[in-house]
């Protein structure tokens, strides 16, 4: 389970919607209304796109294996294995720099709050008014997408519900993680195939390297959450 957290938190699904939907918004903030002026892309606007996700996959790799490392540093170390609040975590970290470190973990909590907050919210909306054909957008005002904006305030509700009904925090994210670990690999299987489909990328189909690493992560995510359901409740 811990493995398929790992991977769910890494590739969630939640991006696919969010990373999809921004460029089409960024793409109309540049003037590009219609479907027809918003197809293809040139090389120069592919290679920012990669640069952009390069930088911003390596940075957030490293932030996760320091948080792993600080992890087993600390709490681990201490026998402290059943973290299931922030709470909880905080006060296994006061005995390190003098209460400093407890300090810096309530400052990285309400930081990634802010960012993690709105980017959720918004990918279900997104999400769920893709399906049915609602309209949406971020650029939109709340006469043109009411639906879109009372779905990002039902997830923030909802998320804010969840301290009042006792479930511990740590424990819905671990679980959360799970589920994003078993519903990636279908979706990424889809992605795989459109972007190699000479009708849909036109030239721009993936190459060698990209298919080699796309299905070898999605293989090795589909094995992983295979083997947690053959093995559940073992």
């Amino acid at each position: 389970m811990a493995l398929v957290a790992i991977l769910g938190t890494t590739i969630s699904p939640y991006l696919f919607f969010w990373q999809a939907s921004q460029e089409v918004e960024e793409e109309l903030q540049m003037g590009r209304a219609t479907i027809e002026e918003r197809e293809g892309a040139s090389d120069m606007e592919l290679r920012i796109a990669e640069i952009d996700v390069d930088v911003g996959m390596f940075f957030a790799s490293l932030v996760f294996y320091f948080v792993i490392l600080a992890s087993a540093a600390t709490l681990h170390a201490t026998g402290n294995t059943k973290i299931e609040t922030a709470v909880q975590a905080a006060q296994a970290l006061r005995p390190l720099s003098s209460g400093v470190a407890t300090i810096l973990f309530a400052l990285g909590l309400i930081g990634c709050g802010f960012l993690a907050v709105p980017v959720l919210t918004s990918s279900s909306a997104y999400a769920v008014c893709e399906a049915f054909g609602w309209k949406y957008g971020l650029d939109e005002k709340l006469r043109g997408a009411r639906r879109f904006y009372v779905i990002i305030a039902a997830s923030t509700l909802i998320g804010m519900l969840i301290n009042f009904f006792k479930i511990p925090p740590v424990t819905a994210l671990f679980g959360t993680a799970v589920i994003n670990g078993i519903l990636a690999p279908p979706l990424l299987v889809i992605i795989m195939l459109v972007s190699n489909n000479p009708r849909v990328m036109g030239q721009r189909v993936n190459g060698r390297l990209t298919n080699f690493i796309g299905w070898t992560t999605t293989i090795v995510m589909a094995v992983a959450a295979l083997g947690i359901l053959v093995t559940w409740g073992h």
